[in-house]
């Protein structure tokens, strides 16, 4: 049996000790930084701010992190409790246009420059938000 393995950003701990994508970009607490910092331009973000139907961003600030915690090799939190991800699914009812994906990415990038993180993990987190934030598109712009 093969067992998978993540490249670390050193390039020579590979295998199952190396540390995930999560440790390595500062576990929780980085990833709480990054979608609070992402949240509040949001907040200030009026068309963008549409496409959240809840009143308080706090229940979609925590899918969010949950979400991003999963995928970068942290807790399963998000699966355990919502399921499979399904992301284009689960966005399906919102219009998801090339603006929406600018408006997105920004504050993503931009919550991502306020963290700071190392080089190679900066790199890494901005190449998988640039990419899902094209995935996501399902409308053409009005």
């Amino acid at each position: 049996m093969t067992i998978p393995v993540r490249p670390s950003s050193g390039g020579d701990e590979v295998g199952p000790e190396a540390p995930t994508p999560y440790e390595r970009m500062g576990g929780h607490d980085t990833f709480v930084r990054l979608v609070a910092a992402f949240y509040r331009g949001v907040a200030s973000d009026e068309p963008l701010r549409a496409l959240y139907p809840e009143e308080d961003l706090g229940p979609a600030e925590i899918r969010l992190r949950l979400f991003l915690e999963q995928y970068f090799g942290g807790p399963k939190t998000y699966s355990e409790e919502r399921g499979h991800p399904r992301l284009r699914m689960r966005h399906a009812p919102f219009a998801v246009t090339p603006d929406m994906r600018d408006r997105w990415l920004r504050h993503m990038l931009a919550a991502a420059d306020e963290i700071a993180l190392p080089e190679a993990e900066d790199t890494e987190l901005r190449s998988y938000l640039t990419y899902a934030a094209e995935f996501m598109i399902n409308a053409p712009d009005a």
